[in-house]
């Protein structure tokens, strides 16, 4: 009889550190989400141009490939 109230015990404890392990990694995940959702709220809100996309280097499109 004692030895199934201190298998109890270690196996209650057992779960709750499981338990514990895994809400400590999804709370360590939180800070990431809501900073990805904040730069998808901030990409969404950005007015965005019905032309051509921008492009990413800034420079002019060259006239054509032979310089003319």
């Amino acid at each position: 009889m004692d030895a199934q109230i201190v298998l109890g015990i270690l196996a209650t404890a057992g779960a709750v550190s499981i338990f514990m392990f895994a809400l400590k990694g999804l709370l360590d995940q939180v800070p990431d989400v809501i900073r990805s959702w904040r730069r998808i709220m901030v990409e969404a809100r950005r007015p965005h141009s019905e032309h051509a996309p921008e492009r990413e280097d800034h420079r002019p499109p060259s006239a054509g490939v032979d310089g003319s």
